[in-house]
């Protein structure tokens, strides 16, 4: 189970640093992973289709959004999206939905409801540290020393050490993330999508 300050003393490992003994330690390397923590977690979080942060949500039209043209319904995309992993027009997601647009904080389709798994960053997803499996939370542990690196130790070859390292932390993450799908029942489709102006299409599992 992964916990802030496992992570840090992590970090620090991987910088070459001496542990801290709490959160509040008055040491400067502390105060560096700090202002790195939020941002490094979010963007590990946007790199990954990641189970342990999935959310499955019933989206019905908005009452305040305008259909974008060519498009019946528009719906308003959750505070805490952060990737979207598949779309269906039905509650168990047996057929994917292809058409689907998704924008700066809006999807569109012509069908409604639409039901959407997506990454979530709220507290009881994403961000609950109980929830990481270990190779997720080294995976933050060592973009967290990527961040803090020239900071803490202003070490240039250091940093680029670390920046290869943390590729490879990135792509066991992913793999022993998707290990752990059900074996009985993968979805037909996924999709990768950003907030910007893009049109879904189905992808095989493969």
């Amino acid at each position: 189970m992964a916990d802030q300050l496992t992570l840090y003393n992590n970090a620090l490992g991987h910088l070459k640093e001496r542990a801290i003994a709490s959160l509040a330690e008055n040491r400067e390397p502390r105060r560096v992973l700090d202002t790195y923590w939020q941002d490094a977690v979010n963007y590990c979080l946007g790199q990954g289709l990641w189970l342990f942060a999935k959310r499955t949500v019933e989206a019905t039209p908005s009452t305040t959004l305008v259909p974008a043209i060519g498009w019946l319904y528009a719906f308003d995309i959750p505070d805490d999206w952060v990737r979207t992993m598949e779309v269906s027009a039905d509650a168990l997601f047996t057929v994917p939905l292809d058409l689907f647009s998704e924008e700066t904080g809006a999807w569109y389709s012509n069908n409604q409801p639409v039901y959407v798994r997506y990454v979530s960053d709220d507290p009881t997803y994403g961000w609950d540290l109980g929830a990481w499996p270990e190779t997720f939370s080294e995976y933050v542990a060592i973009r967290l020393a990527v961040k803090a690196c020239k900071r803490i130790t202003r070490d240039d070859a250091l940093y680029e050490s670390l920046l290869k390292e943390e590729k490879r932390y990135r792509i066991d993450a992913r793999a022993k993330d998707a290990m752990n799908e059900a074996v009985g029942h993968r979805p037909t489709g996924t999709w990768v999508r950003s907030r910007r102006h893009s049109i879904f299409t189905a992808t095989s599992w493969g």
